[in-house]
């Protein structure tokens, strides 16, 4: 397991559980999870999801399974046939192979075409496992162990995540998205529930497409504003 980043001091932790307990009194938590897919599935919807609006990734994951009857029948397709399935997707050419090529290497490794193993593992083991495939990186293997029906204990970050949490001082704004994810899951107690880690992501996420937008965010009604340095000072 990844230790814990000397950065992570007792009063950032106890910041973040401030925001945490604001943005879920304004969203209302517990969130219900948006998926119940079992892991394989959700690391296809995943890969279909990179830097895709959700509506596009969600219609190009409807029409594969619509499609193609089995996870196998799309690994044995022609890349043109899968490319034309997922043609809501940004780069369907590119996802397309990918996607083939990493369902033929589960195939290889494990002789069968299930991840469903990953239950049995640790979220650390779990995720180091995913990421040995090219292509997936720390947000999609959090997003398979969180979103998937395993519902493990593991933080994705998105693109609004990432924005809010920058803003709101919990990391500095030269920290990218992929190393963002073990910063900011490290500031989480450790006693959190896999459905609390899930709740500050999405919280998080919501604050950042319902008030803390990329331009003109709506700094005078952010609940969160008196813990928030770059709203403070946008203000005045």
């Amino acid at each position: 397991m990844r230790s814990r980043p000397p950065s992570v001091t007792p009063e950032l932790q106890q910041k973040l559980i401030q925001i945490h307990d604001r943005l879920c009194q304004e969203y209302g938590c517990p969130i219900p999870y948006f998926h119940n897919l079992d892991p394989l599935s959700e690391l296809v919807s995943a890969l279909l999801s990179h830097r895709t609006k959700n509506a596009d990734s969600a219609r190009a994951f409807k029409q594969l399974k619509a499609k193609f009857s089995t996870w196998e029948a799309v690994r044995d397709a022609p890349e043109k046939e899968i490319e034309t399935a997922i043609a809501p997707c940004t780069w369907a050419d590119q996802k397309a192979l990918r996607l083939k090529q990493i369902l033929q290497q589960i195939t290889v490794e494990r002789g069968e075409l299930s991840i469903e193993f990953l239950a049995n593992l640790s979220v650390e083991e779990a995720r180091n496992w995913l990421e040995s495939f090219p292509g997936i990186g720390r947000k999609t293997s959090a997003a398979v162990l969180a979103f998937s029906n395993l519902r493990r204990r593991a933080l994705p970050v998105d693109s609004h995540h990432h924005r809010v949490a920058i803003r709101l001082g919990l990391i500095p704004e030269t920290v990218a998205v992929a190393p963002a994810h073990d910063l900011l899951e490290a500031q989480l107690p450790a006693g959190w529930t896999a459905q609390q880690v899930y709740d500050n992501h999405e919280v998080l996420m919501l604050h950042g497409q319902r008030c803390c937008f990329y331009r003109s965010p709506q700094c005078d009604r952010c609940v969160v504003l008196s813990l928030c340095p770059y709203g403070q000072s946008r203000l005045g």
